[in-house]
């Protein structure tokens, strides 16, 4: 049996919180109508843009079972489920597989530092240890652990390894990936410091995982198409290049608080972040709307500026 592919935007929502920094629900169904008016396919929601380790175990578990809920039949949605240990992530992942997740997406545990072999391992037992559909999150710059292609390919072996999404800076590893021909869908991040997304849709890769889609969906959704033919690759670079500014500045901070503070100020319902984190006010924001702008994107998607 062939592995789940999923082509083209797979966008990262943030989570939005109420006025009393609840886990607001309706505004989720908001975000989640925004995404598949604009041709996004996937959500990954609970990812490092969702704030999950500001989560408490009931709201993780809610976040699931409401949005499952909303879901479009045309779109995936995908959790986050790392954890510390092999054991927590597996009962996140078996609870989402009950809610009828999709699949879901699993980063090294953070904090430990755990060699390349050991990481092998973890995820070998948890893609043993369940039945849903999970993705690999290779992210150095948050875990510290750094998967080579070597590990890599003998886990896509796994049927259960659907998904693999790079964060680091290494074109040479998008290649070695490609050129093997796993049976895995190739994403990556849409950090223009890693810059990943030209070399990775150039070799064939199948899309990005992006936060910028929050804000620009259908220009993420139009800019994470395979390519097909010739006329792509120059559409591809005119919206890349214009869209640079806008990822600059959603990696100008921390992941999430540069894209939920402008999300928030273009008037979308995503409430404020969670402390320890802090908005962005003043010319960092600004620097932000000017973008928007500029881009005319508060036009197109009807924000309203403050």
């Amino acid at each position: 049996m062939s592995k789940l592919r999923i082509e083209g935007s797979f966008v990262a929502p943030v989570t939005p919180f109420d006025a009393t920094g609840r886990v607001d629900f309706g505004a989720f169904r908001a975000l989640i109508q925004h995404q598949h008016e604009h041709g996004t396919r996937a959500l990954l929601f609970m990812g490092s843009t969702g704030e999950p380790s500001l989560l408490s175990a009931e709201e993780r578990r809610q976040i699931i079972v409401q949005t499952m809920r909303m879901r479009p039949s045309e779109m995936a949605f995908f959790y986050g489920c790392t954890a510390a240990s092999a054991a927590q992530v597996i009962e996140h992942i078996q609870f989402a597989h009950a809610s009828g997740a999709d699949g879901a997406i699993v980063a090294a545990p953070p904090y430990i530092c755990g060699s390349e072999a050991d990481i092998e391992q973890f995820y070998t037992e948890v893609a043993d240890a369940v039945a849903l559909p999970i993705g690999i999150y290779n992210n150095p710059p948050r875990v510290r652990t750094d998967l080579h292609w070597d590990h890599l390919l003998r886990l896509f072996r796994h049927p259960n390894i659907v998904i693999h999404k790079e964060s680091t800076a290494r074109v040479a590893q998008v290649a070695q990936v490609l050129a093997a021909r796993p049976d895995v869908t190739v994403m990556c991040c849409d950090s223009p410091n890693l810059g990943l997304v030209v070399p990775t849709m150039a070799l064939g890769g199948h899309g990005t995982a992006n936060m910028t889609g929050n804000l620009a969906p259908a220009e993420m959704a139009a800019l994470s198409r395979p390519w097909r033919d010739a006329q792509e690759p120059r559409e591809f670079r005119e919206l890349y290049l214009r869209l640079l500014p806008l990822m600059h500045f959603n990696y100008s901070a921390i992941n999430p608080v540069a894209v939920k503070s402008l999300m928030k100020a273009c008037g979308l319902p995503v409430g404020t972040l969670r402390k320890p984190l802090r908005n962005l006010s003043g010319p960092a924001l600004e620097s932000g709307l000017r973008i928007i702008r500029e881009l005319e994107l508060d036009k197109k998607y009807g924000y309203r500026l403050s």
